[in-house]
């Protein structure tokens, strides 16, 4: 058999593995493999159903299951075929994959949300956990006591430095691990929970038909289609998707995809010639999809989607804008399925004419009285409702979205690609108080807005950071970065790396309105695993 060579672990290479080949996939193919492959270092605990030490003792998402296999071949010498290891991500996933209450509140690593800021209640989960990496990582797999203390044991063993880490050396690092640690992670992540029983048994539904889907992509604003899905034999479905950015420009695609888990959808498309990739979740009811779609090389480059299937229960995804002016006439794009004929915006907001319908949306110009008091409406379109519209009457102060955020240089011929800046201007009205910044202020939603960096601080200043790490877009908010490499330019000859201040400018009337976020420029994305 052709012995499988993984080059690199980055994240482009593993998540094209998730797409299966044509043709029929049984679970008894996966446990072929397993009894034929993993036999040298798994003893069998059980032939049926089988079980195996280690591998049967664990539950994690596709991402996590494909890492784990990806190790075996890189660390253990697993010589497996694609195909191969493509039907062990479908087989364990399906049979020991996380529950949709389990991947809650963690999804953000799955789809690719890197600028994510993570809190957790637990002082020891941020400080022995997610120091090194994210602890979505963690908080997607499940184990029982002892499988959390071999995770322990093979930090040590593929790490053996790690007590004499910064966090670790102040501490006895290994009675922390085994005595808090182990049972913190087995009582919060167990092997065995409710929500796992239930969901193994739960009909699961197949996702083809034609869905209306609303999406909002930085750089781009609002998007708006239909997705066509067809097939769902072994899981895997032919997808395309047809629609239109917020200035009328088309979006074309079409890919393949599979399901996990009964509800984890993944694809991988071309959309506009760009190769793409979406993670999202199916709702219990398999009526509605929600998650990322981002391109396969640039994935900090995406938009939030959500979907609704054709046939089912009447639905409003969005308005689009979300928001208007009192006093202002503008055409409002409603998104969704079942949208019926009487068109409700709320007090003060009223249709003036229908421009265009179709199955997945209507167009009309809408007018706020000016009377109108602000605050947020509920919009119908017949029977379908679950949108809102946010009346305002001026703009009280602008947020940068995210506030910080980390690029990376790259390219220049190299193996790691760039990693761009992707900035969004937030507008809020002012609340009772008629004061910007408190509690009672209401969101507007994304505005228009002109974009300029400028150096965070006096070193960013004398290092010229604005200079040599990239360019900002000043219509977009889209910053490149600049390529990697020492640049003799420089000082010491170092790297484009800098820390800048992202200024957001939103006119408001005669005045101007300024927001600032931050952004650190950093070196290469080294290490890119499907689990950040």
């Amino acid at each position: 058999m052709k012995k499988f060579t993984l080059p690199r672990l980055t994240g482009g290479l593993l998540l094209a593995g998730f797409i299966l080949p044509a043709g029929s996939v049984q679970a008894g193919d996966a446990e072929a493999i397993i009894q034929s492959k993993c036999v040298a270092c798994h003893t069998q605990e059980n032939a049926k159903p089988l079980q195996m030490s280690r591998m049967s003792h664990q539950r994690k998402t596709p991402e996590g299951w494909l890492m784990t296999i990806a190790r075996m071949q890189v660390m253990h010498g697993l010589e497996v075929t694609d195909d191969e290891r493509r039907t062990l991500v479908k087989y364990f996933a399906d049979k020991q994959g996380l529950a949709p209450e389990e991947t809650a509140g963690s999804r953000y690593a799955m789809e690719r949300r890197l600028n994510t800021m993570e809190s957790f209640e637990s002082t020891n989960f941020e400080e022995m956990c997610s120091r090194c990496h994210s602890g979505a990582r963690v908080k997607l797999q499940r184990r029982p006591a002892s499988e959390w203390k071999h995770l322990v044991n093979f930090h040590l063993g593929q790490w053996p430095t790690l007590e004499y880490q910064a966090l670790a050396r102040d501490r006895d690092w290994m009675d922390l691990a085994f005595k808090e640690m182990v049972p913190e992670l087995a009582n919060e992540f167990p092997l065995q929970s409710s929500s796992w029983d239930k969901w193994q048994t739960a009909e699961k539904l197949p996702a083809s038909g034609s869905w209306s889907f609303s999406a909002q992509m930085p750089g781009k604003g609002d998007i708006r289609g239909v997705m066509t899905v067809s097939g769902g034999k072994d899981d895997q479905y032919k997808v395309s998707v047809a629609g239109e950015y917020a200035d009328g420009s088309a979006l074309q695609g079409s890919g393949t995809a599979i399901v996990y888990t009964g509800y984890e959808w993944r694809a991988n498309l071309t959309v506009d010639g760009v190769k793409m990739r979406q993670v999202f979740a199916l709702s219990a009811d398999g009526s509605e999809l929600s998650g990322r779609m981002f391109e396969a090389v640039h994935d900090e480059a995406g938009m939030d989607f959500t979907a609704v299937r054709a046939g089912s229960a009447p639905t409003l995804l969005s308005v689009q804008p979300g928001y208007i002016r009192t006093g202002s006439t503008d055409v409002l794009t409603l998104v969704g399925t079942g949208l019926g004929k009487q068109i409700s915006l709320g007090d003060g907001i009223r249709v003036v004419s229908e421009l265009y319908r179709d199955d997945n949306k209507v167009v009309v110009q809408a007018t706020a009285d000016s009377k109108a008091k602000p605050g947020s409406r509920n919009v119908a379109a017949g029977q379908a409702d679950g949108a809102v519209l946010n009346v305002y009457d001026q703009i009280g102060s602008v947020k940068v979205v995210p506030d910080f955020a980390v690029a990376r240089v790259g390219g220049n011929g190299g193996s790691t690609p760039k990693y761009n800046g992707y900035f969004q201007a937030e507008a809020w009205m002012n609340g009772a108080d008629g004061q910007p910044g408190t509690d009672d202020d209401m969101r507007v939603g994304f505005v228009p807005a002109k974009w300029h960096v400028e150096p965070f601080d006096e070193q960013a200043a004398a290092d010229r950071d604005t200079h040599f790490t990239g360019r900002m877009d000043e219509k977009t908010g889209v910053f490149t970065t600049a390529g990697a490499g020492p640049n003799p330019e420089r000082r010491m000859s170092t790297n484009n790396a800098g820390n800048l201040k992202v200024v957001a400018e939103v006119k408001e009337g005669t005045d101007v309105l300024n927001a600032e976020g931050q952004m650190i420029v950093t070196v290469q994305r080294w290490n890119n695993p499907p689990l950040p």
